[in-house]
Parts: C-alpha cells; structure tokens; sequence
C-alpha cells in the first residue's frame, strides 16, 4: 500500500485515465482509509459479476468493502467506454462518477435519493 492508502492494478491492456483518484478516496472515506483500485477485463469482471450476483455478464463496478478501514474497487473501463452515452457522459466523466458512486458505497450508502446529491457534490467538487 502507498503511503496515500491507496493502490491501483491495471489488469487491462487500457491506459490508466487521469483522474484525482487519491483527491477523491481521501476526500469521501479518508486518509486513514486503504483503497485498492482493480481495473479488470470485461471477462474477470463477468466471473465476479456471476460469482457474487449470478449474472452472467460483465458490470462497470464493484465495490467490496473489506474491513472498516480498507476495500477494493473492482472496475471494467470498456464496460464504461460503451456505457458512457447512455448517461450523456464523456469516458472520462462516467469514470470519476462511478468511482465516486464506489467510494460511496464503501462509505456506506446504498442507492438512494441522498446518493444521488452525495455523488452530485462530489462530482461538482471535482470537475
């Protein structure tokens, strides 16, 4: 773990997108919180998908927290690339709004009204 808490493993052929990833983790669930970051073929991410949910297709993100302090974000970046338009965001955006809605879940919140404006803040603090 770096000294931030937090790692990314890039186990696609993709490059990395620049984003604030440490801004944002620091910022939602703290300094003191270890976050591992997975970037995952589409194939891995169905096998998750089936294991965990017994859908037998790939999702954009996983979020698994693994104790109060640390968790894992497991994400499918072309599972995002073709997902993009369909929320009229850019690659980019719909990244940083899906790691925001990860960090979020591993703070706790589940899919609600008061999801949607926490993911909405977040998202203005960081544009």
């Amino acid at each position: 773990m770096l000294d931030n808490g937090f790692t990314i493993t890039n186990k696609t052929k993709g490059k990395l997108p620049r984003l604030p990833f440490v801004s944002i983790k620091n910022k939602i669930l703290g300094k003191n919180y270890e976050l591992g970051l997975i970037l995952l073929t589409s194939q891995k991410q169905k096998q998750i998908n089936l294991k965990y949910r017994g859908k037998n297709e790939t999702t954009s993100i996983f979020s698994f927290p693994l104790s109060e302090n640390s968790g894992e974000i497991t994400i499918d970046p072309n599972k995002i690339k073709k997902d993009s338009p369909f929320f009229n965001m850019t690659y980019l955006q719909f990244f940083k709004y899906l790691f925001i809605h990860g960090c979020l879940h591993l703070k706790g919140f589940e899919h609600s009204s008061i999801m949607e404006k926490e993911e909405e803040k977040y998202l203005r603090m960081f544009s």
